[in-house]
């Protein structure tokens, strides 16, 4: 659907795709706070260290890991569900209903007296399913409409995410308010019926679900391989899974005596938990690719099954751009959210160590916010059709690494409820703008043979150094303060305009620089 003016653009708004994708980002964007900082802000009124709470981002890594089980998603039949919803909405529908278990799961935890631990396996569990959530969606996105159609249906599924984290972010904290609980005062209760409230709002996504159309791609597609090649793959990823999760585990007594050690060599406590934590992943992820291995040699799993699976959409990936190009794109995708997300894991801890409240950070930081951020990214949407992907790609990587310096002068003047309102208009303005015209740039990079496991591979790649280096924010900001974590989060952004450029000069697009 082709649009030329500004009239027919706003109009295409209202095509039932498009308003799809809203209800869907409603259920995408649910969970990612109430890991993230609904959860932060319980912990912190429970008691638990700073440092703590930001490692809890971790729980959410399923989010950069999800193209490992993406090829499940994309090919595995569910029984009953899928001959009944078809493969995308099977899979839509179960991850639902895992995202509400989880939830309530978390619930049932008390931080204050129960063990951080059953809290942290409840996050990843919530984690791992909102991840798959998202591949799904990712999916039907881009194999549900025209490529002409991706921008829009992105400026509408960021508009639906962000509602949903309204209702995860400011809804949560006003109920937990209401309900009883502050940082003078903690109520497990109150944050208890907060998160199965939360667990019933993802009724949204079932309903949504059950009332759309499979996309007619998938619903005459035959399978490549039989249920017993897709029971042993599954069961291949369980063991991987698993071996992943106890090396990682069982590694835990040795590097905290790695830790002290290094700490020792270096005189410094933060690389040396980086270096001890990066070898940590390294061995356990090892480990996993030794029992995969293990399995195909033993013919558990057919060796052309984890070809087609695994190797294929990456080299169709790398066929199609080459290999300096690809490894540019791969860069820029990589890297383009560092500095919001770097920033984004300590905000909430921020704001409530400048003194101001739930109720205050649930209306400007949540509810002002979110409608700065669906205002940008229904503005991305529409300039991104008008002036090119690229353009606004470029504008959205300047506006991120500038709004980032707002924080660093809120820090300074402290408790100011106007500069507050500042700061969350132009960080929300940006960063809505910014993720309309990424969606739609990596919607474009995806072959729709491929589609799940490419899209997962991207979205993948942009969280995991991001997230990685999120989870220490607390540690830093520890170290060196508020400030000086601000303007490196700034600086982040700087390699990202290069990368733009560059990726502009040599990409074939409708709509250069």
């Amino acid at each position: 659907m082709a649009v030329e003016t500004w009239s027919e653009s706003i109009k295409a708004f209202c095509h039932r795709r498009v308003v799809t994708m809203l209800f869907l980002g409603i259920s995408a964007g649910v969970p990612l706070l109430l890991i993230f900082s609904s959860l932060s802000l319980w912990l912190r009124e429970a008691g638990v260290d700073r440092s703590a709470v930001t490692y809890f981002s971790w729980a959410a890594l399923g989010y950069s890991f999800k193209f490992v089980w993406a090829p499940l998603v994309d090919k595995l039949p569910l029984p009953l569900l899928t001959k009944m919803l078809g493969r995308r909405r099977a899979w839509l529908l179960l991850s639902q209903f895992m995202i509400m278990l989880a939830i309530s799961t978390i619930a049932l935890i008390d931080p204050a007296t129960d063990t951080l631990s059953a809290m942290a396996w409840a996050a990843v569990f919530l984690g791992f399913w909102a991840a798959t959530q998202d591949i799904v969606i990712d999916a039907y996105r881009i194999e549900s409409a025209e490529t002409d159609l991706q921008t829009l249906m992105a400026s509408s599924y960021i508009a639906g995410y962000r509602i949903g984290m309204l209702l995860a972010g400011a809804g949560a904290l006003y109920l937990a308010s209401y309900l009883g609980s502050t940082k003078a005062v903690y109520s497990y209760e109150a944050w208890q019926s907060t998160y199965l409230i939360m667990a019933a709002v993802m009724l949204i996504g079932v309903l949504t679900t059950v009332l759309i159309e499979e996309p007619h791609e998938r619903e005459s597609e035959e399978l490549v391989h039989s249920i017993k090649d897709y029971v042993s793959f599954f069961a291949l990823f369980f063991v991987v899974v698993a071996s992943f999760i106890t090396v990682f585990y069982i590694s835990g007594e040795l590097t905290q005596t790695a830790k002290l050690n290094l700490s020792g060599l270096f005189g410094n406590n933060n690389l040396s938990s980086f270096l001890v934590e990066l070898g940590r992943l390294s061995l356990a992820l090892t480990i996993a690719g030794i029992v995969a291995k293990l399995f195909v040699s033993l013919g558990i799993v057919q060796q052309q099954q984890v070809s087609q699976t695994y190797i294929a959409p990456v080299k169709d990936f790398f066929d199609r751009y080459g290999l300096s190009l690809a490894f540019l794109l791969l860069a820029l995708v990589g890297l383009y959210r560092i500095s919001d997300i770097v920033l984004g894991v300590i905000t909430n801890v921020f704001y409530q160590d400048l003194g101001f409240t739930k109720p205050v950070i649930a209306s400007v930081v949540k509810s002002f916010g979110l409608g700065m951020t669906i205002l940008g990214g229904f503005l991305g949407g529409l300039l991104a059709i008008r002036f090119g992907v690229m353009k606004i790609l470029f504008l959205g990587a300047v506006l991120s690494a500038l709004t980032n310096l707002l924080f660093m002068l809120l820090a300074q003047v402290g408790q100011d409820i106007t500069m507050l309102y500042v700061v969350i208009a132009a960080d929300n303005l940006s960063a809505g703008l910014a993720s309309a015209a990424f969606i739609a740039f990596l919607s474009s990079l995806t072959n729709i043979s491929f589609t799940a496991m490419q899209y997962a591979i991207f979205s993948s790649l942009m969280t995991l150094l991001p997230k990685i280096l999120g989870g220490y924010s607390g540690t830093i900001v520890e170290s060196i303060g508020y400030e000086q974590f601000f303007l490196i989060t700034a600086v982040m952004g700087i390699p990202v305009l290069v990368l733009i450029v560059l990726a502009n000069k040599y990409l074939d697009i409708k709509n250069p620089l």
